[in-house]
């Protein structure tokens, strides 16, 4: 029998919207082994987007099995992955039983919009009774929102999970009953994930990386502790909470299975794990992510840039637990893979994912056809819960016996250029700084097309990489930093120099500027007119 060869790999448990992936890197970011498990989905009523944290997890435990399986197949020793991290879907909120380590109900996912009413009466509280500053003082209003955004970095949406649990709590009565008796454990996938895999209800290990906490509405940003006067806007306990973790450092070993006995070394939100990924450290870097959403992060150093056109401000990583956090603007787009996904699923008018940009090349263009693909209302820049998913003609080209399923394929595929370029016209707006090209990655950017029309529409360079499993790259740099493996060290990017260098492709627009401005003006209308089609209100 031939011995295994023996390695010095990084693993990475990548926690998707629909899949599980784990993936074996080595130094120079070549995969050695992977797999990939796509878990249930749940769409109980309208607008609801629900997962078993259960499923999450077994799914999880087989898809790392079966990809250290194809590892030793290699040819490779088990013991040759020496740290694993974990990236994750952000947002989706996880409550679960202190006793028993159990969910207690499924997961609300981050494009959820159930809570469009818990929105609605939260502004309601803001604007009349405030919230408070100091002790003994609120600010309401004007203010009220402000401290909200200045604390938090967020405003007020139905994306992130403070929202999401208060919907829990108000509506599943094992969720208020441990709450109320102290019993509920909170936290984001990565949370749910770690504890799982550090010995679960017996080590009790409840954790929060600070890039995931950045997205409750619960943290305050510039310190990197959970807000008091947070909990008590939304009415929570302290208890509830997790312990606030940095981005890369050692949080145990994995109690069971094949990886038993690794360590976990990196922890990080899916969009800011591209950002690492992608090399993006330096201030004015950019990335996009498309995958279920696409989410545009724009890093800016140890600053914190107040957006005043609609962006997020956001933690983009924390190297160590004494380290400075980075930060970033972003833009997050509620639909992308997925409007794909509803092509090929609901409509019926593709087979397969990949053959969008096949349907699409059918014709030169989309016959003027517009698709605001607000499925669940508008993020970034937009903000508006209540838009509504909109395919409009312009007046001299309207939809009509003309259109046909390449014009709708093509308009897919425009719909995420669209709102790409809407992020990026406000980073610049925010940051001062123009934006030359944009680093991409995630399952859309596989298809030449969708990264020409993206180029053509944004009017900057598209560059994508040979390897672009970004978001799982991020968190194996982060967990094999967290042990000076192969000397990583995010705060000396030099370190990482020779990973993912091979070649990449460059997208350059070839659209006239005149044509690029006469479409982006049509998009800007069709966007007015999905607007406000559905408005929430308070209990």
């Amino acid at each position: 029998m031939v011995p295994l060869k023996q390695g010095e790999f990084v693993g990475s448990l990548d926690c998707g919207t629909t899949s599980v992936r784990f993936i074996v890197f080595n130094k120079n970011a070549d995969i050695i082994a992977q797999n990939q498990l796509e878990f249930p989905q749940y769409y109980p009523n309208p607008g609801w987007h629900e997962h078993d944290a259960d499923e999450i997890m077994d799914h999880a435990n087989r898809c790392i099995a079966s990809a250290i399986q194809n590892m030793v197949n290699a040819g490779w020793a088990r013991d040759s992955i020496k740290v694993i991290g974990v990236t994750n879907q952000r947002e989706t909120t996880v409550a679960w039983s202190r006793k028993t380590g159990k969910p207690l109900c499924r997961a609300i996912v981050w494009a959820d919009s159930r809570t469009k009413h818990v929105v609605a009466h939260y502004e309601q509280i803001l604007e009349t009774t405030g919230i408070q500053a100091k002790p003994g003082e609120f600010v309401k209003g004007k203010e009220g929102t402000e401290f909200l955004r200045k604390i938090t970095g967020l405003p007020l949406s139905t994306y992130f999970s403070a929202i999401k649990l208060r919907w829990m709590i108000d509506h599943h009565p094992n969720v208020a009953a441990a709450h109320e008796n102290d019993d509920l454990l909170f936290g984001t996938v990565e949370s749910w994930v770690a504890y799982n895999l550090l010995g679960g209800v017996e080590t009790g290990i409840h954790i929060s990386e600070v890039t995931n906490a950045s997205r409750t509405l619960l943290l305050n940003i510039a310190t990197l502790q959970w807000e008091p006067s947070l909990l008590d806007f939304f009415g929570l306990r302290e208890s509830i909470l997790p312990r606030l973790v940095s981005s890369s450092e050692f949080y145990g070993n994995i109690a069971s299975g094949p990886l038993k006995d690794v360590p976990i070394g990196g922890l990080i939100g899916d969009q800011q794990g591209a950002l690492v990924g992608n090399k993006c450290l330096y201030c004015g870097e950019a990335k996009c992510t498309y995958g279920t959403g696409a989410f545009l992060l724009f890093c800016t150093g140890d600053q914190i840039v107040k957006s005043t056109h609609g962006l997020l401000s956001t933690i983009a990583y924390q190297a160590g637990p004494g380290a400075k956090p980075v930060y970033a603007l972003e833009g997050s787009i509620a639909v992308a893979g997925s409007a794909v996904k509803w092509l090929r699923d609901t409509m019926c008018l593709i087979d397969s994912a990949e053959q969008v940009n096949v349907l699409a090349s059918k014709v030169p263009d989309s016959g003027g056809l517009f698709f605001v693909t607000a499925f669940s209302g508008l993020l970034a820049p937009y903000w508006d819960p209540g838009a509504a998913g909109l395919l409009i003609g312009r007046l001299t080209s309207s939809i009509s016996q003309y259109t046909n399923p390449s014009h709708i394929a093509r308009a897919t595929l425009e719909a995420n250029a669209y709102q790409t370029r809407a992020i990026i016209e406000s980073m610049k707006l925010d940051s001062g700084h123009d934006l030359k090209h944009l680093k991409v990655d995630g399952g859309m950017t596989n298809g030449d097309l969708a990264m020409s029309v993206l180029a053509d529409v944004g009017g900057f360079t598209v560059v994508r990489p040979e390897m672009r499993e970004s978001t799982a790259l991020g968190s194996a740099l982060l967990a094999g930093a967290a042990i000076k493996l192969h000397g990583w060290d995010l705060t000396k990017p030099e370190t990482l120099a020779e990973v993912n260098t091979n070649g990449t492709r460059e997208f350059v627009p070839q659209l006239k500027p005149e044509e690029q401005l006469r479409r982006w003006e049509g998009w800007q209308r069709a966007v007015e007119r999905a607007k406000g089609w559905e408005e929430g209100h308070a209990n």
